[in-house]
């Protein structure tokens, strides 16, 4: 039977379902988590023995960069990035290249391998959204999401500086609709607006040009309208002055701005069976912590902020972050904050492309290369490795790569193992510069993370975060039927043998999505059909007109037409509208 599979006797750990371990075999039905499966449809179906081995749901990033125009810009502009990983063509795969970017095909295959399912990029550029969901589309057995850039928007500005609330979140509502997107995106908010006219935002009360909007205010206006429209994530907030020394203040304060709004997710969806209350409970998602949490006035003397800002974190209930680790070799920086990228030019030296999107935002890409060597990356990766380990409660931490940023995802087996293993860590500090041990709290931290945590952080909250453990990041009846098997005996873990658990995490003895097997020790088998999630938001129909009145009259603006602005359905791969914010 399609879709239809029985995996036996695996250690399972399903966090959402507090199953820690336990014994027990997982049945999927039709692409679905089910109960049981009769005896006659046992017969039927494909049984995997995963005897002493780890079951988990499949794995699901909430944070990459893997669709978009800045993706495609940072495949064109390095094509040295693609001689040095290749995959050849079979009859069943396209072939595909590299490295840091990789190909659409390659990196659908690559993520699956690893035992991933569900990937989100992390920021869709409105004007660009269709040539996102086109190479979205091309991504090969990925369900998949986007998160909209609105914190530097035109018309969002001009409303929050009217203080017209009821017109920011129907515009937030008509955009989410428009573009087919999932959640709201803020980076560097107010700031990179100034960014066109080759400044910047220092401070959270800092006007900027033409609208006079602070940081302080944009924050603050998309958080209260994600609660009002009942959004399925949090806000996605990429804070001001990311990478720059001193930067764990502003960063730190800008969490505090939602603290206090209260959550409201209002979906309409049939929930999976889970344990834990499967409503959203935080406010405010910070991404790529590491990047922004850099203490310091200078290079010269900066340091670790994590531990303050983990602090603030471990006291309060609001903030969910994802930790941006760099796990050393080459990176493609990408983001759509056009003053960071720059400024790492003006380091580096690096080849480096800048876009300015219109009225709606920015972005910018160049090449990088992490050192053991140079004292600021070694910094850098003890740093994203404390954004883990020094957050008391794994609910409210994700493990990302900030890919390609910090580095590719497929590096997130040594970020797996580094945190698993404090054996790991201690090799790793022996080869990096000093500044790695000396200039962080990493090297007095021995906890070891079980994988009944690991399952937190690369399935169980993310899902959670977003919205999405309806259908993904548990195993629960309802479930979609995706699940990871890592040839892993939890029984017989020995943390200091950390080659054996990179080996294991790179290639996944199993990845089963909808029921079917995709991956077998990395190779690829199947390739089921993927979809396409985004947010029908709901709002009243005369406070959408009076808005899209204001649209239209601003659209002369645009260097296209109002008519060819929204992205079709059909540029989707199997598109799911998730029904927000439904009551009218």
């Amino acid at each position: 039977m399609a879709g239809t599979i029985a995996i036996k006797n695996g250690y399972v750990f399903d966090p959402l379902n507090e199953i820690n371990g336990e014994v027990m075999d997982i049945f999927v039905r039709d692409g679905k988590v089910v109960k049981e499966l009769s005896a006659a449809e046992m017969k039927e179906s494909k049984v995997i023995d995963a005897s002493g081995m780890t079951v988990m749901p499949g794995g699901v990033d909430s944070h990459s960069h893997v669709a978009g125009a800045k993706v495609n810009a940072g495949r064109m502009m390095r094509p040295e990035d693609h001689y040095k990983a290749n995959l050849q063509k079979t009859s069943l795969t396209h072939a595909g290249s590299g490295y840091t970017v990789p190909s659409v095909y390659k990196q659908g295959y690559d993520y699956a391998a690893m035992g991933y399912t569900t990937v989100f990029e992390a920021a869709v550029p409105p004007l660009e959204a269709r040539h996102t969901h086109e190479e979205m589309c091309a991504t090969p057995l990925l369900d998949m999401g986007g998160y909209l850039v609105l914190g530097n928007n035109f018309f969002l500005m001009r409303y929050f500086r009217d203080g017209d609330m009821e017109k920011a979140a129907a515009y937030v509502a008509w955009m989410m609709k428009t573009h087919k997107t999932y959640g709201i995106k803020c980076v560097n908010p107010a700031g990179v607006e100034n960014w066109a006219w080759g400044k910047n935002i220092s401070t959270l009360d800092e006007t900027n040009i033409h609208f006079e909007i602070t940081p302080r205010e944009v924050i603050k206006g998309l958080t209260e309208i994600n609660e009002t429209l009942g959004m399925p994530m949090p806000v996605h907030l990429h804070a001001n002055n990311l990478g720059h020394p001193g930067c764990y203040a502003i960063t730190k304060d800008s969490l505090k701005i939602p603290d206090g709004v209260k959550t409201k997710q209002n979906m309409d969806v049939e929930w999976a069976e889970t344990k834990m209350d499967p409503s959203r409970d935080r406010s405010v998602y910070l991404t790529h912590l590491m990047f922004n949490s850099f203490a310091g006035t200078t290079w010269a003397d900066c340091e670790s902020g994590v531990k303050d800002i983990a602090d603030y974190v471990n006291n309060r209930d609001h903030v969910v972050i994802d930790s941006g680790c760099t796990p050393f070799g080459e990176a493609t920086v990408m983001t759509g904050d056009g003053p960071a990228i720059h400024d790492l030019y003006t380091l580096t030296g690096n080849k480096w492309s800048n876009t300015d999107v219109e009225m709606e935002c920015g972005s910018g890409v160049l090449p990088f290369t992490y050192l053991k060597s140079n004292p600021v990356h070694s910094l850098q990766w003890a740093m994203g490795l404390e954004c883990l380990l020094l957050i008391n409660d794994p609910w409210k931490t994700i493990m990302t790569t900030d890919s390609p940023n910090g580095g590719p995802f497929t590096k997130y087996p040594e970020v797996m193992t580094w945190l698993m293993s404090e054996a790991f860590r201690k090799q790793t500090f022996s080869e990096c510069h000093k500044w790695a041990n000396d200039r962080s709290e990493l090297g007095s931290v021995n906890r070891e993370l079980s994988l009944y945590d690991l399952a937190i952080l690369t399935r169980a909250n993310p899902a959670k975060t977003i919205g999405m453990i309806h259908r993904k990041g548990s195993l629960g009846v309802g479930a979609d039927g995706d699940v990871t098997v890592y040839n892993i005996n939890p029984q017989q873990l020995d943390a200091n043998n950390y080659e054996a658990l990179l080996q294991t995490f790179r290639k996944a003895e199993y990845t089963v999505k909808d029921g079917e097997i995709v991956a077998a020790k990395g190779e690829i088998v199947s390739l089921p059909e993927k979809r396409t999630y985004y947010s029908e938001v709901h709002v009243e129909n005369e406070r959408e007109k009076e808005m899209l009145a204001d649209v239209k009259e601003w659209f002369r603006y645009y260097t296209l037409g109002f008519a060819n602005y929204p992205t079709p359905e059909k540029y989707l791969a199997n598109p799911i509208p998730i029904q927000v914010n439904g009551e009218r």
